[in-house]
């Protein structure tokens, strides 16, 4: 409970409209915990059911309404051996104006368990998937138009495996903008006391250029006290008994769409 209440009060400090999340194990889950912990701060709540098979799906909170949802889960890899998404590229456009429509992709691409190079070409897979998805619902320069992709990517730059979408001249980082690259980070690994960026907000190119001052902020203190970075903390945290927001630090922007 004392976790479940630091993720919530982490999820409240972003004062975000749309909050995009990983390791969610289902829809009911997901309203108990907008209804309980988040005071029903986001009427409109999507999860489909996706690949994993430890039942942990990519998911999206909104406080504004859903135009369409589309899932990608049933995409399949080049080799037709597996489902191409871990979990899902959760497609939804949020309406937010009466004639202007928002698409974001919700992503968890594959972990690195296993060894980052060996898992390395499963997510560059993915990483190609989300351009061809992109380029079908946009054309060839889906840049000219305005959409994020949102999610944990699992890796960090740089990557053979996030290139094939990072390298896109139409796709833009935002969390480059922090001028600290330093201070970009959003995963703490204690096994190697490695601090890397997994999660990202990719934009489209009209959408970063309509934006030029949009520096994302990164919510570190509800991590736990031994990823020393932090600097603060919540006094709720606590390492000895394993009472954290997540492990991950979630990330917002501020736009103008």
């Amino acid at each position: 409970d004392a976790s479940r209440r630091l993720k919530a009060r982490a999820i409240l400090s972003l004062d975000a409209d749309n909050i995009g999340q990983q390791e969610v194990e289902n829809l009911d889950t997901l309203k108990q915990f907008n209804h309980r912990l988040l005071k029903d701060r986001f009427p409109y709540q999507i999860l489909i059911d996706g690949n994993d098979d430890r039942l942990i799906d990519v998911a999206l909170l909104s406080r504004l309404p859903f135009d369409y949802i589309r899932t990608h889960q049933f995409q399949r890899t080049k080799d037709n051996r597996d489902w191409l998404f871990s979990r899902d590229c959760l497609e939804v456009g949020i309406r937010v104006a009466p004639k202007r429509v928002l698409p974001i992709f919700v992503n968890h691409f594959k972990s690195m368990h296993g060894g980052r190079e060996a898992t390395m070409r499963r997510r560059a897979e993915q990483a190609r998937g989300v351009v061809r998805l992109l380029k079908e619902r946009f054309g060839k320069d889906p840049g000219q138009y305005a959409w994020a992709v949102l999610g944990d990517l699992n890796d960090y730059l740089p990557s053979d495996g996030l290139r094939p979408l990072l390298a896109q001249k139409w796709a833009v980082n935002v969390v480059d903008r922090i001028a600290n690259q330093a201070d970009r980070w959003t995963h703490y690994y204690p096994g190697g006391g490695e601090y890397n960026q997994l999660d990202y907000i990719l934009l489209s190119r009209s959408l970063a250029e309509a934006n030029p001052r949009a520096v994302p902020h990164i919510e570190r203190r509800g991590m736990p006290r031994r990823a020393e970075r932090c600097g603060k903390w919540w006094r709720e945290v606590d390492d000895r008994r394993r009472v954290k927001a997540s492990d991950h630090c979630p990330v917002v922007v501020e736009l103008r769409v």
